[in-house]
């Protein structure tokens, strides 16, 4: 892995921006992989101030979003359609066909797990998957023991991630137990994977994806496979790592390299 160490939440926000803006630019019709949750607000903010402000366009990218709620149509305020119509595609220019996510409302969630896998091998696969991390070390919504070799299907929620996420909620009742999600070899199969993390909450995690052993256990560790993950952490989710001054002298102030 890359793991690039920026010094605060907000530059490690913006060097995940570089990179999507860096991808999309010379790619414009690059094929991206979309992650929700609180962390990657802000870097959405980012990526929509870009396209105001500097002419960054994804009129011709197109999107994939790694998990959608069992149980929730589009249109539910809680669902991941509406979470990213509210934080990024009403504020680029984004073709809405090109757009897509799980079917949370299907009526058989099995059967648009494998139409959402095969969407994606026939859109050529994913160039750029964006990635946040669980304090359980999910990625996606593929929990601890998740197959590493395991394509989109629906997975039953942990108790920890439905408390994680019972705040969007009226209660924890009201949290869906079930999701479609992206696999781990789904996600390993992209081109390139850039994973943000920020916040001491999340260290540990960080830690057991870095540098513990490759298990289902921490299915993000998986990313340990891949040709070209990217992790970008500020200090406090760094604040676990053992091998730390080593990160920072490959990629010092969070670049690509010493040579940059």
């Amino acid at each position: 892995m890359k793991v690039l160490i920026l010094p605060d939440e907000q530059a490690a926000m913006q060097r995940a921006a570089d990179i999507v803006a860096r991808t999309v630019t010379a790619t414009p019709d690059a094929v991206l992989g979309l992650a929700t949750g609180g962390t990657m607000l802000p870097l959405y903010e980012a990526l929509a101030q870009r396209h105001r402000e500097d002419g960054l366009s994804f009129t011709k990218t197109t999107s994939f979003n790694l998990d959608e709620y069992i149980g929730l149509a589009p249109d539910h305020p809680c669902s991941y359609h509406s979470y990213m119509q509210e934080a990024f595609f009403r504020h680029v220019d984004i073709d809405p066909a090109r757009a897509h996510l799980p079917k949370g409302d299907a009526p058989d969630p099995q059967a648009a797990s494998l139409e959402y896998e095969a969407l994606i091998a026939a859109a050529g696969g994913i160039d750029l998957q964006l990635l946040g991390i669980g304090q359980n070390g999910h990625i996606g919504f593929n929990e601890p023991t998740a197959s590493l070799g395991s394509r989109t299907r629906v997975k039953t929620l942990t108790t920890s991630t439905r408390r994680a996420n019972q705040r969007y909620f009226a209660s924890f009742e009201d949290t869906p137990r079930y999701a479609i999600t992206m696999g781990v070899a789904t996600i390993l199969a992209s081109r390139a994977c850039v994973l943000l993390a920020t916040g001491d909450a999340k260290a540990d995690a960080v830690m057991r994806m870095v540098e513990g052993p490759l298990s289902a256990a921490c299915p993000a560790s998986a990313l340990q496979l891949h040709a070209s993950a990217t992790v970008i952490l500020d200090k406090a989710a760094a604040g676990a790592l053992t091998f730390t001054d080593y990160y920072e002298n490959v990629h010092p102030g969070g670049r690509d390299s010493a040579f940059d």
